[in-house]
């Protein structure tokens, strides 16, 4: 039993939408009957109604599709490619972990050692390559690669956690192709704002870490769907509304308490992220369907956890 996502009628047998996660009653079951994000690919080879058996389906647009599928890639849901439709959440969940191995397997296999104790990333050939600097901001790969890097299991497992469920949630919501763009630009640009303030104070930053664009994802679930409900501290039950507002007010407070940059959390990468992704879940939401009211952490009903 639940309530219908757009008119809340309570429904015994609830229908669970597999685009949007969204519960819906037989009246709102149908895409074009919640307003479900996923519409706006209607007839589009990158969306998510091509079965990838109509060959009259056509992309004519010049997208990144079209570039793919001309050095031999199918991008079709058919495809080898079309499992990441809608998924680009988990597929930036794996790339972490093989980021993380290639961090602390790999490249010590291969002469790139991990600093040692008291030694800047900076000046290291693995900070060179893995984490944002402020020895080194011109190095533009770094950018993005720190985005994906990690400075531990627990620094990983908690960020993973964060990526598995809400990531599915946000991507939804607004589609693939604007997730990414989310997600890579809110990470880059969390990094880029700490090392500035570490370069406005005259101090040493090295940022790596997936926190900055996913406070970007919680900045925007705050908005479109601020009553969804969550576990904090895995038993207090808060809405996202509440846990983003949480989250701003203890990243200002740590920031400046444990004396800003040189703190070792990067708090400024999280305000930063999070704003952003306020500013980007104000703008679209009134545009994006109705959201699930409650995530849970575990087998659930339809949409993985999702209701």
């Amino acid at each position: 039993m639940a309530n219908c996502d757009v008119c809340g009628k309570h429904v015994n047998m609830p229908y669970n939408c597999r685009h949007c996660g969204g519960t819906y009653c037989s009246e709102h079951r149908l895409p074009e009957n919640h307003n479900c994000p996923s519409l706006e690919s209607w007839n589009d080879p990158q969306g998510v109604f091509d079965s990838g058996f109509d060959d009259s389906v056509n992309d004519s647009g010049g997208t990144a599709s079209s570039a793919l599928e001309k050095i031999g890639l199918d991008t079709g849901a058919g495809g080898p490619l079309g499992y990441f439709r809608n998924n680009v959440s988990y597929l930036f969940l794996a790339l972490t972990v093989v980021v993380f191995a290639v961090q602390y397997l790999l490249a010590p296999l291969f002469g790139v050692e991990l600093p040692p104790p008291g030694v800047r990333p900076g000046d290291t050939t693995w900070g060179q390559i893995f984490t944002l600097t402020t020895e080194h901001p011109e190095y533009v790969w770094t950018w993005v690669i720190s985005v994906f890097s990690h400075g531990g299991p627990t620094h990983l497992l908690f960020n993973g956690i964060v990526l598995y469920f809400f990531g599915p949630i946000v991507e939804r919501q607004i589609g693939s192709k604007k997730f990414t763009v989310l997600f890579l630009v809110s990470g880059m640009a969390a990094g880029l704002g700490q090392v500035g303030v570490g370069l406005l104070t005259s101090e040493q930053v090295a940022v790596l870490g997936a926190s900055g664009a996913l406070m970007a994802l919680l900045g925007v679930l705050a908005m479109t769907s601020p009553d969804l409900k969550v576990l904090l501290f895995f038993f207090i039950p808060v809405s996202m509304r509440t846990l983003a507002f949480l989250y701003a007010i203890g990243s200002v407070v740590f920031f400046v308490a444990d004396g800003g940059p040189l703190s070792g959390v990067a708090h400024f990468a999280h305000l930063t992220g999070l704003v952003i992704g306020l500013w980007y879940g104000n703008r679209i939401k009134h545009k994006v369907g109705r959201g699930p009211g409650q995530l849970n952490i575990g087998p659930g009903r339809g949409g993985g956890g999702l209701r």
